[in-house]
C-alpha cells in the first residue's frame, strides 16, 4: 500500500507515504500537513522512496470530534505543486496529492481510518482572465496645512468625471497616475512605454507633443515631466501597480502662424504589464547598460480625460502678435506673445 496510517494507544499518528502514491511519482518534500508549518509536523524519517510521518494527535492542526462512543481526531494531508504562467493560460505537470485521515478511540478499541486518498481538482486561475483593465487619472490634492509638500498631497484626491474638462494656466502642475484595475497579483508591474498630449480625444489626433518615452521624460522638453519616485512609500496596496508623472501645463500653437491655441489637451500613456519572473522589471533612465528586460503582456492605451488651457488675462484676438526672437536651444524656437489688456 502506498500510504499506511497507524494510531498508537497513547495518541499518536503514524503515517508512511510513498513516493509512487501518484503518477508521476509524487515529490516528497512538497507534502504538507493541515496545521504543518511548526519543525514537529514534518517527517521524523524519509528514504528516497517514502516518507514517515509521527505527531500527537492533538497537534499539527488536527480537529476533534464526539461520534457514537468514538472520540475522533481529523487531519488532512495535501502537496503542493508547480505552475507554469504563460502570456495566456497557466499549466502544471506536477502530481496533486490529497489524504485525509482519522483516528478514533473509545473506551476498548482505536482505530484508523483513511477517509480518501485522491487528487486534487485542476487548480483555480493564477491571474483573473479577461483583458487588462488600466486606467489614468489626474490627481488634484492639494496642501491644507503649513509646510506640507504639494506633490506629497497631490495624490491623495482625484478629478471625477463631471469634473472635466480640468482648467489649468500656463506651466501649471498637472499630477497624472496610470494604474492596474481589478488585479491583486503582488508580482505584477505596471510598465509605461510612449505618454504624449494630443489636443482631441483620440490618442492618434494630431497635432501630439511627446511627454514620456521608453517610460522616460522626453529631453527635448524645456520643462521635463518629473517621474514620482517611491510609489510604494504612499501606502498602497500594490504599489507596482502604479505609475506617477507630473506635467506642466502646456499648449499646442497652430501650425502655420504659430500663434498658441487656446485648447483642451488630453494625456495618453501606452501601458504594459510586466513579469519579473521573467528578467528584470525596472525602468532606468539613466544612460548605464540595461538588464534583461522582463517579459511584458496586455498591452494597451489608456487616455484621460480633457485639461483645457486658460489665459490668466484677458486679449482681443486682433491684439494677439508674435514676434520671434533671435536665438535658439534644441528643437526650441525663442517667441514673445505681445497681449492687449482691456
Amino acid at each position: 500500500m502506498s500510504v499506511t496510517v497507524q494510531c498508537i494507544r497513547d495518541g499518536q499518528f503514524v503515517l508512511v507515504v510513498a513516493r509512487d502514491v501518484t503518477l508521476p511519482r509524487l515529490s516528497l518534500d512538497t507534502v504538507r500537513l493541515l496545521g504543518g508549518n511548526e519543525a514537529s509536523c514534518g517527517p521524523v524519517g524519509s528514504t528516497p522512496s517514502f516518507a514517515i510521518y509521527q505527531f500527537p494527535v492533538t497537534a499539527c492542526g488536527t480537529s476533534m470530534t464526539e461520534e457514537n462512543g468514538y472520540v475522533v481526531y481529523e487531519n488532512r494531508m495535501t502537496s503542493s505543486y508547480e505552475v507554469g504562467i504563460g502570456p495566456l493560460g497557466s499549466i502544471t505537470r506536477d502530481s496533486q496529492f490529497e489524504l485525509l485521515f482519522q483516528c478514533r478511540y473509545s473506551a476498548t478499541a482505536v482505530e484508523a481510518l483513511v477517509v480518501e486518498v485522491n487528487t486534487v481538482p485542476p487548480p483555480p486561475p493564477v491571474a483573473a482572465p479577461g483583458p487588462l483593465r488600466v486606467e489614468l487619472r489626474l490627481a488634484n490634492g492639494q496642501c491644507v496645512t503649513k509646510g506640507c509638500a504639494e506633490g506629497d498631497e497631490a495624490y491623495t484626491s482625484y478629478y471625477g468625471e463631471d469634473e472635466y474638462p480640468v482648467t489649468k494656466v500656463l506651466r501649471d502642475p498637472v499630477y497624472v497616475e496610470v494604474r492596474i484595475l481589478e488585479r491583486t497579483d503582488p508580482n505584477l508591474v505596471l510598465m509605461l512605454g510612449h505618454c504624449w498630449a494630443t489636443s482631441a480625444p483620440s490618442p492618434l489626433s494630431l497635432p501630439q507633443w511627446d511627454l514620456l518615452v521608453d517610460g522616460c521624460p522626453y529631453q527635448d522638453d524645456r520643462y521635463l515631466t518629473a517621474l514620482v519616485p517611491d510609489v510604494g512609500s504612499s501606502g498602497l496596496q500594490f504599489p507596482t501597480h502604479y505609475k506617477r508623472f507630473v506635467v506642466k501645463m502646456f499648449t499646442f500653437v497652430d501650425p502655420s502662424s504659430l500663434a498658441p491655441l487656446q485648447e483642451t489637451i488630453y494625456i495618453h500613456c501606452s501601458t504594459a504589464v510586466c513579469h519579473p519572473a521573467s528578467g528584470s522589471c525596472e525602468q532606468s533612465c539613466a544612460r548605464k547598460r540595461r538588464a534583461v528586460p522582463g517579459k511584458r503582456t496586455e498591452e494597451t492605451v489608456v487616455s484621460s480625460g480633457g485639461v483645457f488651457f486658460t489665459l490668466s488675462f484677458h486679449t482681443k484676438d486682433n491684439c494677439s502678435v508674435l514676434r520671434e526672437r533671435s536665438g535658439f536651444k534644441g528643437n526650441h524656437r525663442r517667441l514673445t506673445f505681445q497681449r492687449c489688456t482691456f
